[in-house]
């Protein structure tokens, strides 16, 4: 199965729904139109408390306002919720109708065959969760020379402690969040227990930075300065993922990783990681590259989050062409694994709100993105999307001296009810090319191609499919979608 996950910034859609909404006023309807289009999972960004410490961070750091006023321009103090990844505990916010409002909602949910994802965050904690009274030891001191030496990697608390913030080893750190230490194993087992206890409250977690709790990412960010040998850190993920599948055998873990620790990630035991590489291909608007990256053995790829956009990227919209658009989707959506869509790319929003924010603008839909998202997702939810077998099909040169046809992505999808060959000339240019189209006994006499989503229609025969293949002439970013059917 080829799941599809919709994300929704919860904070953002209840502003929509008036001062003090709640988890429980989130209308049915959201939940049907998500269910009616395909979607399996829906991930709530924003339903834990946030630290009120990393809050008062938010909305006076000067480079982050500068940020959220470019957002909304009329930015009020109460407009700033603080950052969903600075959490004070893992307790649904109060303001959202606590716990039993998110039982509620999850149960409604279901009602629609739709499941629940939340957030699971293991590098670090808000600046005032309890941990910071109770168990000190379980985060990474410093000393004033620390502080002098690395402002931006460590904090004084109030009460004059010194401690790192959270983050990754190429970047500052997070101001407004302290680093959990995994070389203590209390640390990993509070964690892990943490996770158990989430695991009962949702169907799935999208796990933060996962990869920044691989032993030697962590000791790469934190072993010098606490002097911890290479050997000193077990794999957290491995033994915590096999505990929750003891547990709970359908939960399903979700990373959000980078640097090329996708395939390490899935031997530890997530279900999906993102695929950030597939998105930069995209977005660098490179043919070539998109297919190598597709290459890889489909037990990877069908364990792969692919997207166009996330909280953490610019919208779509706002850098792609509709042409550009239709032809990225159909190329990231239509590979294997779970399809991510983040609430408003449907519709063609451009402004990117900051995760901090709990009100953004009000954008008018555009339609032709809409048409766009309209004619793909009947598709995405089809049987051979979703159970069908994926296969990426070679190109050869239309005639000598022409090498567009290096731009063409091909997927031929194969199932019982139907079979769909996928075309993209992922190019600003023309291009032609042969594709072979895989030797199946149906393929005999004529074959009538039907595009589903231009209703172009093309009769060839057989033999010459099997011989020469399917030529095709495409335009600039030109995307066809054929269903093949006997004559």
């Amino acid at each position: 199965m080829n799941p599809s996950l919709f994300q929704l910034n919860i904070r953002l859609t209840l502003s929509t729904l008036g001062r003090g909404a709640t988890l429980d006023d989130v209308p049915d309807t959201l939940f049907r139109d998500l269910s009616s289009q395909g979607f399996d999972y829906v991930w709530l960004l924003g339903v834990w408390s946030v630290s009120t410490a990393s809050r008062a961070v938010s909305r006076t750091r000067a480079d982050w306002l500068d940020d959220f006023r470019s957002t909304v321009p009329d930015l009020t103090e109460n407009d700033i919720c603080g950052s969903p990844f600075a959490i004070a505990g893992y307790d649904v916010d109060p303001s959202l109708g606590g716990a039993d409002a998110l039982a509620r909602v999850r149960t409604r949910m279901a009602a629609h065959g739709l499941k629940l994802i939340l957030d699971f965050v293991p590098n670090h904690i808000g600046l005032d969760h309890p941990w910071t009274r109770t168990h000190s030891s379980f985060l990474i001191s410093g000393s004033e020379h620390d502080l002098q030496k690395a402002p931006s990697n460590w904090c004084r608390l109030a009460d004059g402690r010194i401690f790192a913030h959270g983050r990754d080893p190429n970047y500052p750190g997070w101001p407004d969040t302290l680093q959990l230490n995994y070389f203590n194993p209390e640390v990993r087992e509070a964690m892990a227990q943490q996770l158990l206890r989430i695991s009962q409250q949702c169907d799935g977690v999208r796990c933060d930075m996962a990869m920044l709790l691989e032993p030697e990412v962590f000791h790469r960010s934190w072993g010098e300065i606490l002097g911890a040998p290479h050997d000193s850190m077990p794999s957290f993920w491995r033994d915590c993922i096999h505990r929750i599948r003891a547990a709970k055998a359908d939960f399903v873990c979700i990373a959000e990783v980078y640097w090329n620790y996708e395939y390490q990630m899935q031997q530890v035991g997530f279900d999906y990681t993102y695929d950030k590489t597939l998105y930069d291909r995209i977005i660098h608007r490179h043919g070539p590259l998109v297919r190598g990256h597709l290459i890889a053995p489909l037990s990877y790829q069908a364990r792969m989050v692919r997207f166009l956009e996330n909280h953490d990227e610019p919208r779509i919209a706002s850098r792609l062409t509709s042409a550009e658009h239709m032809a990225a989707a159909v190329v990231t959506f239509f590979a294997p694994g779970m399809r991510l869509i983040h609430d408003g790319q449907m519709h063609g929003n451009r402004i990117r709100i900051p995760v901090h924010l709990c009100r953004g603008p009000r954008e008018k839909a555009d339609l032709s993105v809409e048409e766009i998202y309209s004619k793909l997702l009947s598709l995405i939810q089809s049987a051979p999307v979703k159970n069908g077998t994926w296969n990426l099909l070679d190109t050869r040169q239309a005639w000598s001296g022409n090498p567009t046809n290096e731009n063409f992505i091909c997927y031929f999808i194969e199932h019982p009810l139907e079979s769909l060959l996928v075309i993209v000339n992922y190019a600003s240019y023309r291009g032609q090319c042969f594709v072979r189209i895989p030797d199946r006994s149906w393929l005999v006499g004529l074959v009538e191609f039907r595009d589903k989503l231009s209703h172009e229609r093309l009769v060839r025969s057989a033999g010459d499919l099997l011989d020469r293949g399917l030529f095709l002439d495409c335009a600039e970013w030109q995307a066809h979608i054929f269903s093949m059917e006997h004559e």
